[in-house]
């Protein structure tokens, strides 16, 4: 069901986009730590709509498809933002484009593989990158309106670099697994009479 609570806290992530990015328009500290609060709070509901959906048998298909599309809306958008105002300059940079190249490349596969009916679990080393991922956004986001005594842009910088090694390693490993299923005899084979194939 839509409505139920695991499904609403992942559509939960969705919502918080628009406020999120409004308030990158917002000049003052405040709006800083304020869009960082709401970035970190849909992070955690990341971890909780799964952990209830198990705990309370509420899995859906419905929720298997908007969860990982809710997450890479939130993080691309905020990354588009981050270098849109300046707090992603330079050869920080790269490891966004790396991040985001691989969120595509993991879509995509997906949605081959659900074609052909074969699920692509989430490994641990993913959910270590997604964990560094958002710690090192949620930095970027302070920035340089961090307390002066911490070096806030440099930690997430650093963490930033982090996640794009770790996004080149697991996006490597589900290329590979998917890349067995294409060029498998069963996946040459043309499609079926009335069937309809539909490219993005």
């Amino acid at each position: 069901m839509l409505t139920s609570l695991p499904n609403i806290l992942t559509l939960s992530r969705i919502a918080v986009i628009p406020p999120v990015v409004a308030l990158f328009y917002v000049p003052g500290p405040w709006a800083a730590y304020a869009c960082c609060a709401l970035f970190s709070l849909a992070g955690i509901t990341d971890w909780f709509d799964g952990y209830l959906a198990r705990t309370r048998r509420e899995e859906s298909v419905i929720g298997r498809f908007l969860d990982p599309i809710a997450d890479k809306l939130l993080v691309a958008a905020v990354l588009l933002m981050l270098v849109a105002v300046d707090k992603i300059s330079g050869l920080v940079v790269l490891p966004a484009v790396v991040i985001l190249l691989r969120e595509v490349l993991v879509s995509g596969l997906r949605e081959f593989l659900a074609g052909v009916q074969v699920g692509m679990p989430v490994s641990r080393l993913a959910k270590w990158k997604t964990a560094v991922q958002m710690v090192a956004i949620g930095f970027l986001i302070v920035g340089d309106d961090g307390p002066g005594w911490l070096p806030v842009r440099l930690i997430g910088e650093l963490g930033l670099w982090a996640a794009a090694a770790l996004t080149l390693i697991t996006g490597w490993d589900y290329l590979r697994a998917g890349l067995r299923h294409m060029l498998a005899p069963e996946a040459a084979k043309p499609p079926r009479s009335g069937s309809t194939q539909v490219g993005t």
